[in-house]
């Protein structure tokens, strides 16, 4: 028996807050909220069903966790709880929070039976649905808009964890020391501060989980969908490389819906207080990691959500003229192997292909595709595609593009230090439609101080300026300029952090369109303004102190030429050097001899040789139902967080998420408390 339980049961359980937790559904989440509830003295009536609730009746669950020390015997735990199988067995107080665990497809049935129960509130008769809140505890964004129909508080969730459940009565647990992490808040949008979600978050930290309120929770629910996605894959296919391009393409086909749908997505962001630094998971003697929610639905014989995940895709798609023919094959696939009993990745590589081969023109893989999923990644797996999706583009694709019915918005942002005729060059000749973008006045805010030569723009000046420009909400952007990105890779940071989904690079520049014969325009391209309406804090930052700190404890790349790094020359910040502890990394090094992107894996091995490998933590980080790795966190500095956003570009071509440090070394080096290293390193 583990000190932690025995030291529980000495307590006998006590009650320590006023609210109880009605958790209906026992599987992988929701037996752990229950049981980590319980161990923290709040009080849990869990409802389950079937085999589950025999098992749960008869001997308690089977907990298991991470042993205490490595190597050593796992932490099994048999923990009663108090079971019952329906609303019928259970008299609702006005102190009741009910927690929804169960699968989507299940939700409209379970809510239906729930809603109406009598509630005794201080001696008047009321319903559940109008005296209650209900914590959804799902994947999908469906389920909001069910509970909406009927309960008056909902308050909805983004989970993140790692336990499985296959067998009945046991649950599989094996983040520590934290067994999972959640995203809260008011369906469909409130604000940060709403009392039922601070008191549902108060209870849930209590009971050692990581938890963020956050007010934009239905962007939360979906960019969660996008790894759902992807993940869920595991449950038709083996892992292959094949796999991985599927994985991909699911994930473009939905963005695509996403964007004529009008839903906006966000991820993990470290600045959303969401602390994951504690859900580390860990292998356990004895007991193999499962695979994704839709995979153990499977293997335990269940049935499947893939009519709420795949088929909300699906569903979108339709509603706004579109077709999502890979979404709708694998929503096919997985409801047969569900019919047929068709046990976890039981199609071939064949049918993977055919499935490919649906993928409508333009959908096309990249690399590491989801924002979080439902199960952790394979150790060494990067998260940094999915929050940075496709990187690059290519002249003959982009030539293709412009032709197509829906051409990408083509943004030019030549701009050089010391050259301050960018927009005179523009006019000499440009790629056709191109519009002009001034980096000093549009892609940042008014130097100064401690600020930086090139601080981040006001949020509303740069939504102006992208309107100025054209941007419509759900259009594709390339950005290029006449250096290989150096410029023009600021563009695509800045744009990416304000929450626009599809900014790509043109590989090569302006250079590589040259070579391949294809016209130039002259003069000004005035766009029809755009509506495009931008959130910030979509990609990880650094001020100062966090850039000192991953010096510290991760990798801080310094994208500046090395003699800069030396301390050699400066030729225009205040002070020569580097920031102590970071790494000289020139990111003119990202690029061949002709200006284009090194392939990924020599870009990988360059990073790798640097001290750079995984999916850094500062950046996207964390999973679905599922947590991954924990790799060392990277951030990203230069002289003013313009070519340092070509490193992140490189760094994102390679797989590896990274922040960026906006102020640089010029706000470092007007800092006179900040030190200053010199030499090599």
């Amino acid at each position: 028996m583990s000190r932690r339980y025995a030291r529980t049961v000495s307590r006998g359980y006590a009650r320590t807050v006023s609210r109880r937790y009605i958790v209906i559904g026992a599987g992988a989440v929701g037996a752990t909220v229950a049981v980590e509830l319980r161990l923290a003295g709040i009080d849990v009536v869990v409802v389950a069903r079937g085999a589950n609730l025999a098992a749960l009746r008869a001997g308690g669950l089977r907990y298991i966790r991470p042993p205490a020390t490595p190597g050593g015997e796992p932490d099994e735990r048999r923990i009663p709880l108090d079971v019952v199988g329906g609303p019928d067995e259970v008299d609702l107080r006005g102190d009741d929070v009910l927690v929804l665990a169960t699968k989507s497809q299940d939700s409209e049935a379970l809510l239906a039976q729930w809603a109406w129960r009598p509630v005794d509130v201080d001696g008047t008769r009321r319903t559940a649905a109008e005296a209650l809140p209900v914590v959804l505890l799902q994947n999908g964004i469906e389920n909001a808009r069910t509970a909406l129909r009927r309960f008056a508080t909902v308050i909805d969730a983004v989970v993140l964890s790692p336990s499985s459940h296959v067998r009945p009565g046991e649950v599989v647990s094996p983040a520590a020391p934290l067994a999972a992490a959640f995203y809260l808040g008011r369906a469909p949008r409130g604000a940060v501060d709403d009392p039922t979600a601070e008191a549902v978050a108060a209870d849930l930290r209590r009971a050692s989980f990581a938890v963020a309120v956050v007010a934009d929770i239905d962007r939360r629910k979906a960019g969660k969908l996008l790894g759902n996605l992807a993940y869920n894959l595991d449950a038709i296919y083996a892992p292959s490389e094949l796999r991985d391009a599927a994985a991909a393409v699911l994930v473009e086909e939905a963005r695509r819906v996403f964007a004529a749908a009008g839903v906006e997505t966000a991820g993990v962001c470290p600045d959303d207080g969401l602390d994951l630094s504690g859900l580390v998971p860990h292998e356990i003697p004895g007991f193999s990691r499962e695979g994704s929610s839709t995979w153990q639905s499977l293997a335990r014989g269940g049935s499947v959500e893939s009519d709420f995940l795949n088929g909300e895709i699906v569903l979108l798609a339709r509603l706004h003229g579109l077709a999502a023919p890979v979404n709708a094959g694998v929503q096919r696939r997985i409801a047969t192997a569900a019919r047929t009993g068709t046990p976890p990745g039981g199609f071939d590589q064949a049918d993977l292909a055919a499935l490919l081969a649906s993928a409508p023109a333009g959908v096309v893989p990249y690399a590491d595709v989801v924002p979080y999923a439902d199960v952790a990644p394979d150790a060494g797996r990067t998260r940094a595609g999915v929050a940075l999706g496709e990187v690059l583009v290519n002249v003959r694709r982009l030539h293709d593009e412009l032709l197509s019915p829906g051409p990408p918005l083509l943004l030019d942002v030549r701009w050089a230090l010391g050259d301050p005729h960018g927009h005179d060059h523009y006019r000499e000749g440009h790629l056709p439609g191109a519009v002009y973008v001034d980096l000093d006045t549009e892609l940042a805010a008014a130097p100064g101080g401690t600020a930086g030569r090139h601080p981040l723009p006001e949020l509303v000046n740069l939504q102006q300026a992208a309107r100025r420009w054209g941007l419509t909400a759900g259009r594709a952007v390339v950005v290029y300029d006449a250096v290989g990105g150096l410029s023009a890779a600021r563009a695509w940071w800045l744009l990416r952090w304000a929450g626009v989904a599809d900014v790509r690079i043109l590989d090569g520049a302006l250079a590589a369109w040259q070579e391949a014969g294809f016209p130039l325009e002259t003069g000004e391209i005035i766009s029809a303004p755009g509506d495009i309406v931008l959130h910030a804090g979509q990609l990880p930052v650094l001020d100062a102190d966090g850039a000192a700190r991953v010096a510290r404890e991760g990798v801080l790349l310094d994208a500046r030429a090395a003699e800069r790094y030396r301390g050699e020359v400066e030729p225009i910040d205040p002070r020569a050097g580097h920031i102590p502890g970071a790494v000289s990394a020139a990111t003119g090094e990202n690029l061949d001899a002709s200006g284009r992107f090194l392939p990924r894996d020599e870009l990988r091995a360059r990073f790798a040789a640097l001290g750079v490998g995984g999916g850094g933590d500062v950046g996207v980080g964390g999973d679905g139902n599922g947590a991954g790795g924990r790799a060392r966190p990277v951030g990203v500095y230069c002289g003013s967080g313009v070519t340092a956003s070509h490193e992140i570009a490189a760094l994102a071509v390679a797989g590896i998420d990274a922040a960026l440090y906006p102020g640089s070394w010029s706000a470092w080096s007007a800092d006179p408390d900040r030190p200053v290293a010199t030499g090599p390193q």
